[in-house]
């Protein structure tokens, strides 16, 4: 009988990884963590949404996704980055909407070896290099084009304001990096937090000031705080916002004080407009009418662009992956990792992808156009 049972416990357990290797073989599981809620619900519910437009397959692998919503708290983003890798098993995650998020998000999947594909814009330090990848455009290359713009119209003197974070960071060091060796002085900095509902005050010194412009560090509905509050006090300046804000409901916010406004945006915002040997306009013009079909007239939104774009470069390199090793097993999630850097010319609606391991951004002057408010619409700038 002790004998028999030892039998039994010995084939129990050989059948059980047999039974969890058909099952790894199933489908590809991939975990979204963005914010749905919270102040930077207008980045993550475009996101979302994007989503009813993605493949439902690849490689003939069927796709799980699971979206869990962080809030835009970083402690959220890094509990919900910790039950893909524990409870589901997630062979790709994804997220978040906003910096601070993302960077949480990050840490988790490099620490556990699964391929993180950033849905905001995040400083890739070497110990997040391995594993993560960025969907936006690097802030260098959208903010070179503003500052261009800003040398060719005789900005002098710039006034900063942006959020107090990591996002906030980024684009006050990059104006720092580019803007002040074109000629440009800053003459004033500014932050305020992404709750915030008023910055009357960070405004009235930046009005005291007197700059020939002000750049917005900000994104989503609060980038349109600021554009608003400067309008109202009387600034006459051109206000130049970054690609964080480039979606119609800027506009809606904003209302009359968008007028004017000079914004890097990605090729998703205006397809229409683009030559048509450029790679990102009929994936562009796919996504808006999908979009737009469903959730109205001028809803577009670059943020819907970075969820979609991520599974257009999942059409590339899933198959390429799936020669590898089979899905939830660590050779697939390898074969991810090293096809995100050997697959050149991804093309999809904000850019044409060609990560490096040094480059995790991939992107080139492709991904950005710049854009102005005209008649409360998104029309090419000068």
């Amino acid at each position: 009988m002790k004998k028999l049972r030892l039998s039994a416990a010995v084939a129990a357990a050989l059948a059980l990884p047999a039974f969890a290797a058909v099952a790894q073989t199933s489908e590809i599981t991939i975990g979204i963590s963005i914010c749905t809620t919270g102040p930077a619900a207008a980045l993550g519910i475009p996101e979302r949404n994007a989503l009813e437009f993605v493949p439902k397959e690849i490689g003939g692998v069927p796709l799980k996704v699971i979206v869990l919503d962080d809030g835009g708290d970083p402690t959220n983003a890094t509990t919900n980055a910790r039950r893909f890798v524990t409870e589901t098993k997630a062979d790709i995650i994804m997220g978040s909407s906003t910096t601070p998020p993302t960077i949480a998000v990050s840490n988790v999947a490099n620490e556990a070896g699964i391929p993180h594909v950033g849905l905001a814009p995040f400083p890739v330090t070497p110990e997040r290099a391995k594993w993560s990848v960025v969907m936006p455009q690097p802030v260098p290359i959208m903010g070179k084009v503003l500052y261009e713009h800003m040398k060719a119209h005789n900005v002098k003197t710039v006034g900063y304001i942006g959020y107090s974070d990591s996002y906030g960071d980024l684009w006050f060091n990059d104006f720092k990096t580019q803007g002040v060796p074109m000629g440009m002085t800053l003459v004033d900095e500014e932050r305020f937090a992404r709750p915030d509902t008023s910055v009357a005050g960070q405004v009235l010194k930046l009005v005291a000031a007197n700059p020939d412009a002000v750049l917005v560090g900000a994104s989503g509905t609060a980038a349109g705080l600021p554009q608003t509050a400067l309008r109202e006090r009387g600034y006459k300046g051109l206000i130049y916002q970054t690609h964080g804000a480039a979606s119609m409901d800027f506009i809606r916010i904003a209302g009359a004080a968008a007028e004017g406004v000079i914004m890097s945006a990605g090729p998703v915002m205006s397809p229409e407009t683009q030559a048509d040997s450029a790679l990102t306009k009929k994936p562009g013009l796919t996504l808006n009418t999908a979009y737009e079909a469903k959730y109205g007239p001028s809803s577009r939104s670059q943020f819907a662009g970075h969820s979609y774009d991520a599974f257009e470069v999942l059409k590339r390199i899933i198959p390429v992956a799936l020669k590898a090793g089979k899905p939830g097993t660590p050779e697939f999630r390898e074969g991810i990792r090293q096809a995100l850097i050997s697959e050149k010319e991804i093309v999809a609606t904000q850019g044409v992808y060609n990560w490096t391991e040094k480059d995790r951004y991939g992107l080139d002057d492709r991904s950005r156009i710049l854009l102005t408010v005209k008649d409360g619409k998104y029309v090419p700038a000068m």
